[in-house]
């Protein structure tokens, strides 16, 4: 196969690839192209009602919503230094890959029963499974990242997790900008901000909120709630894991070169 990159992303094949790497490789270029693509205009559209919306919305409640999220996700992916697992050495990618499948199944299902038990008893509960999903949510990534070989330990790994939430829960426009850091994440290195506090915080929030939104509304309602949970955090996880596994396809192809 071509060693340059068919679509121009930045990260090339290596010259000496198993069967297994050129299927991942093939995989990575469609992920990459389905990604990155024009907010169609549907997605206008509610990205426009969306920040109507939030324009309604009076600043100092902005102001505490993105506190209370930058908090709840700090204290999730910065604040548990001694219960992230250890990087897996000297394994050929698609043993890592078997190892990443059996993670995302295991999360699905946890994410599935939670999303469940909070939709049963509605708003209250509802409220209850942002905190919880997002933990696990979280969690899922850690293992992910360490299944690559990664130390989930330093600073610039649990950011590159972060912008892969952003990347997974966001507009397709921020969706576009994202991708394109994370393609070029070696690059990004060097300026990385020194704390983590320095990340846009709002923007964030705003983004995922208004994912979500869409997504999990239902949730709140009573009994059918259950339902829309289960299904609706399934297949969140499953998306996260399988964005999680093309970004890291990225940068292993992008080592190997």
């Amino acid at each position: 196969m071509n060693n340059k990159n068919l679509y121009n992303s930045g990260v090339s094949q290596p010259s000496t690839s198993s069967f297994y790497d050129d299927i991942a490789f093939a995989e990575l270029q469609g992920w990459l192209v389905k990604t990155r693509k024009k907010p169609g205009f549907i997605n206008k559209i509610t990205k426009s009602t969306q920040e109507g919306i939030n324009s309604f919305i009076p600043e100092k409640v902005h102001q505490v919503i993105t506190y209370a999220i930058e908090k709840m996700v700090k204290g999730v992916l910065f604040g548990t230094k001694y219960m992230t697992p250890a990087p897996m050495k000297a394994m050929t990618l698609e043993e890592r890959e078997v190892k990443v499948r059996k993670i995302i199944k295991i999360y699905q299902n946890t994410a599935s029963v939670e999303g469940a038990i909070t939709g049963a008893g509605g708003i209250l509960f509802g409220l209850a499974d942002f905190p919880a999903f997002l933990t696990i949510k979280m969690k899922m990534l850690f293992e992910i990242a360490a299944a690559y070989g990664h130390d989930v330990k330093l600073f610039e790994e649990r950011l590159y997790l972060l912008y892969i939430f952003k990347l997974t829960f966001s507009s397709q426009g921020t969706r576009n900008q994202t991708l394109s850091l994370l393609e070029n994440w070696q690059d990004y290195i060097s300026k990385l901000p020194s704390e983590v506090s320095d990340f846009d915080w709002r923007d964030f929030q705003l983004e995922y909120r208004d994912y979500l939104d869409l997504v999990k509304l239902a949730q709140l309602i009573p009994i059918i709630g259950a339902g829309v949970g289960a299904v609706a955090n399934y297949q969140l996880a499953n998306k996260l894991g399988t964005n999680a596994m093309q970004c890291y396809r990225l940068r292993q192809f992008d080592w190997e070169i």
